[in-house]
């Protein structure tokens, strides 16, 4: 138990490495949501789809390895196998819906021209 508790904090401290680098750069509630955000998109969601593809793997090996010659571990594996497939469209699903209502609501970052053009046709 204290392995697992000595390898989980180590791994919150790396999740919290970014956080503690970046504090200065943040100036006010924006920055703040825009960096956290970044961070879930960045580091959170990736890891997520990892373990669920290394659950789905690991279920794929203890159906067709493992389970040559055990119909309970090939059960296990394919439980596995389809948690991990489960995983995957419900992280997609909500991903895309994330995405969608923050391309929808905009929250101030505006894809559009910044200044106005100087040179070109000019309609006044």
């Amino acid at each position: 138990m204290k392995k697992v508790l000595t390898f989980t904090s180590g791994v919150l401290a790396v999740f919290a490495l970014p956080l503690a680098s970046s504090a200065q750069t943040i100036r006010n509630i924006s920055d703040a949501g825009s960096f956290v955000i970044n961070t879930i998109n960045g580091v959170l969601v990736p890891v997520l789809f990892a373990v669920a593809f290394i659950v789905f793997l690991w279920g794929a090996f203890k159906t067709f390895i493992l389970g040559a010659g055990s119909d309970e571990v090939k059960e296990q594996g394919k439980n596995l196998m389809l948690w991990g497939l489960i995983g995957f469209f419900v992280m997609v699903s909500i991903w895309g819906l994330v995405n969608i209502l923050t391309g929808t609501i905009n929250f101030g970052n505006s894809t559009g021209p910044t200044s106005v053009p100087t040179t070109g046709v000019q309609v006044r």
